[in-house]
């Protein structure tokens, strides 16, 4: 029988997690500094903050590596 451990599996897609939102930020953290998109990149940016503190919740209350795979970001 294989036995996950979970713990190791959250903090594998926590990463993932991050890369992903790592990855969305980059092209606004660059319009932020130009002031005419600087308002529309903060806007954009806060609402990857919020998808992504949802996601965030969802993948602390996984209990089995099957939801946690559900949710797992794909990491491009």
């Amino acid at each position: 029988m294989i036995t996950i451990n979970m713990v190791k599996a959250k903090d594998i897609a926590h990463s993932a997690r991050r890369t992903v939102r790592n990855k969305a930020f980059a092209p606004l953290d660059v319009k932020a500094t130009i002031p005419s998109e600087a308002a529309q990149a903060e806007a954009d940016r806060a609402a990857i903050r919020v998808a992504d503190s949802a996601l965030q919740v969802s993948l602390d209350a996984a209990t089995t590596a099957v939801e946690l795979k559900a949710l797992m970001p794909v990491v491009v």
